[in-house]
């Protein structure tokens, strides 16, 4: 059957799935509060509020996704990152993290740079498929902002950027 749908448009709809759906539960929520009594009543300002949350989540997560067209597979499988890519690849334990980077003279798109405590470093493209489940690895770091991620992501820079860095013990 031919979708009526034009792919570009569905794929702006799958890009920012969250905030449609929290417009969705806001206007419900917005119904119920201001139609209803009772019980419903307060489920809807629960909704309403909850709307809002959600509304948040979904703009960093649709800023974050990329087209998924790029080079590579990205695959996270209980805390391993692994991208697998036609010329490089690799892995890391999120847990032996230590640094996040994005260098955005990196060809053919910009790269997410993951090194560990050992030394191996994994180039992954952000517009590899898979890409977009990087967003909730990412955010599993200690200590990571999302929104200086996202941010980053989102401006030009011409030199490479450190996101994170593990916090390093000091003995004294």
């Amino acid at each position: 059957m031919a979708s009526f749908i034009r792919p570009e448009v569905k794929a702006i709809a799958w890009r920012w799935r969250e905030v449609i759906a929290a417009e969705l539960i806001f206007v419900l929520g917005i119904w119920w509060a201001l139609a209803s009594t009772g019980a419903i009543k307060w489920i809807g300002w629960v909704l309403v509020v909850a709307s809002f949350g959600l509304l948040i989540a979904g703009i960093l997560r649709g800023r974050f996704r990329q087209s998924g067209m790029g080079p590579g597979v990205v695959k996270i499988l209980e805390r391993r990152v692994g991208y697998f890519g036609p010329l490089t690849g690799g892995a890391i334990d999120l847990d032996e993290a230590a640094m996040l980077e994005l260098e955005p003279n990196a060809k053919p798109a910009p790269h997410w740079i993951l090194s560990d405590t050992r030394g191996q470093v994994v180039e992954i493209p952000v517009n590899a498929d898979g890409a977009e489940a990087l967003y909730d690895a990412f955010a599993s770091l200690p200590g990571i902002n999302m929104q200086v991620t996202v941010d980053v992501l989102s401006r030009t820079s011409t030199e490479r950027v450190v996101i994170w860095q593990k916090e390093r013990r000091l003995l004294h």
